[in-house]
């Protein structure tokens, strides 16, 4: 590295002012500053998650059973999309590393192609973590369910899929003999989900009858679902948090609830206001503090661009050296130390 920054000092220069006495740089000094400053932030948020988990009275949710889905894959893969992003971001980890150790060689080709790595490793995880909010938000196919003793559980198992709704009363726009199925005018399996999510949430079905949005009724065409285990997350009268109910008397109970014709029985996925997965807590710090995270990436692969625009241009070999690179890979690797600690808490 240039400058004073890599000379040997001798104890009366390093002691008599006007030079760093770590024989470091301004800029580097100021990013440990901005670093420390972040990790309280970070670490006051993650105490406020811990001390709130604690306090609370109901089950607070459990990772292997909130976040268990793969991209095109589905669901049944506990952790292991989240495993993947974490891998991904340590390895961009060690492309930073790379370049950084590219630039102390004065290797601008070398540098040029490690932080080209990093920026789409940064980019896999911005992606990743967006689409792991989407999945969040809209929730599972089953939801979470109350049961008639006031407790509510989650369910697991495997969903049968909805055929098609044969309409019996006409509405604002289908008709009297419709019969909405995937395939049909646009309409999407994903179409038909949405379609008998929503009316579940709002009381809408009644036995076998769904009432749509446009006021038409119908018949619900729709394969059993199977295996299902209902993991009790906030006790009732008659069953305690973690109790599990699987089998005939799982499907009877989480039959009766999404047909009940009640509003607010069923909640399917997170926001500020209900959540499936627990304590209304858990998804207010899981929005802030991975969003504040993600945030930080995000400005990480931003900031990362510049400075591949200035390594590619010509203008850090101009200056001998490549301290940019160096300082902007103390906030990655800082970015990524983060992340260990919130995938850890979540």
């Amino acid at each position: 590295m240039a400058g004073h920054a890599t000379k040997q000092i001798d104890a009366k220069t390093l002691w008599g002012g006007k030079m760093s006495p770590f024989s470091t740089s301004y800029g580097k000094l100021m990013m440990w500053f901005f670093l420390v400053s972040d990790a309280l932030t970070f670490g006051g948020l993650l105490v406020a998650y811990g001390f709130t988990r604690h306090a609370t009275d109901q089950a607070w949710p459990i990772g292997e059973e909130t976040f268990n889905s793969m991209p095109f894959l589905g669901h049944g893969y506990p952790l292991l999309y989240v495993a993947l992003m974490t891998f991904i971001l340590i390895i961009s980890s060690v492309t930073m590393v790379l370049a950084v150790e590219a630039g102390h060689r004065m290797d601008r080709r070398g540098v040029t192609k490690w932080m080209i790595a990093t920026i789409i490793g940064g980019f896999f995880f911005v992606g990743s973590q967006a689409w792991e909010w989407y999945h969040f938000i809209h929730g599972s196919e089953f939801g979470k369910i109350e049961l008639a003793d006031g407790s509510q559980a989650i369910v697991k198992g495997h969903f049968g899929e909805i055929e098609n709704f044969k309409v019996f009363e006409a509405g604002h726009h289908h008709k009297k003999g419709d019969v909405i199925k995937a395939g049909d005018h646009g309409m999407t399996q994903a179409d038909l989900m949405h379609e008998y999510q929503h009316a579940a949430a709002e009381g809408h079905i009644k036995g076998n009858i769904i009432t749509l949005h446009d006021g038409s009724k119908a018949e619900i065409s729709k394969k059993r679902n199977e295996h299902l285990e209902l993991i009790i997350k906030k006790e009732g009268a008659d069953f305690k948090v973690n109790k599990k109910i699987e089998g005939a008397k799982a499907e009877k109970m989480y039959e009766e609830a999404i047909s009940s014709g009640e509003a607010n029985r069923v909640i399917y996925g997170a926001n500020l206001q209900q959540n499936e997965y627990g304590p209304q807590q858990y998804a207010q710090f899981f929005f802030f503090i991975t969003g504040f995270h993600g945030f930080h990436v995000f400005s990480g692969v931003m900031i990362n661009i510049l400075i591949l625009m200035m390594v590619i241009k010509g203008t850090l070999h101009g200056r001998g050296h490549y301290e940019m690179v160096e300082k902007t890979g103390l906030y990655w690797h800082f970015v990524d130390l983060v992340w260990v600690f919130v995938f850890t808490f979540f």
